[in-house]
Formats: C-alpha cells, structure tokens, sequence
C-alpha cells in the first residue's frame, strides 16, 4: 500500500519594521532569511515606513518586496494575528519605545504588536531590537516586564573585537547573533575564538624585527 509522506512545513518568521532608527537591521534580516530558504512574513507601522523614507532610497514597495508575505499595521485579522499560524517567532528590528511598551503590557493597538503577543502567548521566541538611547525608568521597566512575558531585548550594540572595517560588517554582526538565538547560522561575522594573535613591542616594530 503505498504511503503519502507528508513534507515538513516551511519554516515561516515574521518580521516587524516600527519607526525607530534602524531600519537597516529590517531590511538585513529579510535579505538573510530569503537567503537562508526561511519564509518571511512582513508588517511594518506607518512610522516605520516613514522612518525608511529617511534612512534609505527605498521605496514601501521595495521593502515589501524581499518578503514573501506582507500585510499592512491596521490588518488585524491578518493570519499572523492567530496562535494557530505556525511560525519560528517575531523579530522586531528596529523596535520603537511604542512597540516595546505595548508589547510589553499586551495593548497592543495594530497588528505588529497584536502578532508580537501572539508569539509570546504561544511560547514562541520574540526578539525586540530595541532602538533607544539613552534610557529612563520606564523603558527600563518597560524592558524587564517585556523579558518576563517571555521576549529576548536585544538592542543593536555594535561588537569591535572583530574589528569590523565598514557598517555593513557592524550591522551582519548584530544580524548574525540575532539569527543565532533562532539556531540559524548566515555566516555573517566571525566567532570569538579565544586570545587575539600577539602583537609585538613598538620598539621591535620601529627595528623591523616584526
């Protein structure tokens, strides 16, 4: 009797474009993900797409375009609004103080944040790449009541011990830690490995014996 093997289903994560600065970390994530065979589902806040205008010459239509799938804030019976639409989970890059907050307290008034509080209900994974600087107390406490709904914050510090020779090195790091807390490996910088090679005295460098 022949069987009908049933192909595992494609693994999906949604991605969120809010209106803080950075929405070059967006735009890296869903070049990746397409790269890396994940189907991407995007929704971007008015904000958001104003904030793009700024930042890139891309036009909404560009960005809309590296996903596979997208919707608009306001459609909130989008199926990434549902618990039953399976997915790896949310990252929110950049995340605005105004995301944070409503993900953090469960008002959520569009379907960024409504699709965010859905992955933390569901137990999925939520990284929050919170754009803000510097902090007072209630984005600290906006933070920690997000962490304890079950969200990862990660605001987009740049690493150096890689030194990195240019932004899109700065920015492939902090895409690539992003995507390791998904165990997806892009390669997009280099592991720390332990001891930096030695660097010789300044006077064996000035006698050319380096």
């Amino acid at each position: 009797m022949q069987q009908h093997v049933i192909p595992p289903p494609r693994r999906r994560m949604i991605v969120g474009i809010s209106g803080a600065t950075g929405t070059i970390y967006g735009l890296r994530i869903l070049e990746v993900l397409r790269r890396l065979g994940i189907e991407t589902h995007l929704v971007m806040s008015k904000p958001g797409e104003r904030t793009l205008a700024h930042e890139t010459d891309l036009k909404v239509r560009d960005v809309r375009a590296m996903a596979d799938f997208t919707y608009g804030d306001a459609d909130i019976g989008a199926t990434i609004a549902s618990g039953s639409f399976r997915t790896m989970g949310m990252i929110v890059a950049p995340c605005s103080v105004r995301s944070l907050s409503a993900i953090a307290t469960g008002n959520t008034d569009g379907l960024l944040t409504r699709a965010a509080d859905v992955c933390l209900k569901e137990r999925r994974r939520v990284v929050l790449m919170f754009r803000e600087t510097p902090l007072h107390a209630g984005h600290i406490r906006s933070m920690a009541q997000a962490t304890e709904n079950g969200a990862i914050v990660f605001p987009p510090v740049p690493a150096f011990y890689d030194r990195p020779a240019s932004l899109s090195e700065m920015v492939n790091h902090t895409v690539g830690r992003v995507l390791d807390l998904y165990d997806l490996d892009a390669g997009l910088f280099n592991r720390w490995g332990g001891q930096p090679e030695a660097v010789p005295p300044a006077d064996a460098r000035a006698r050319g014996d380096a």
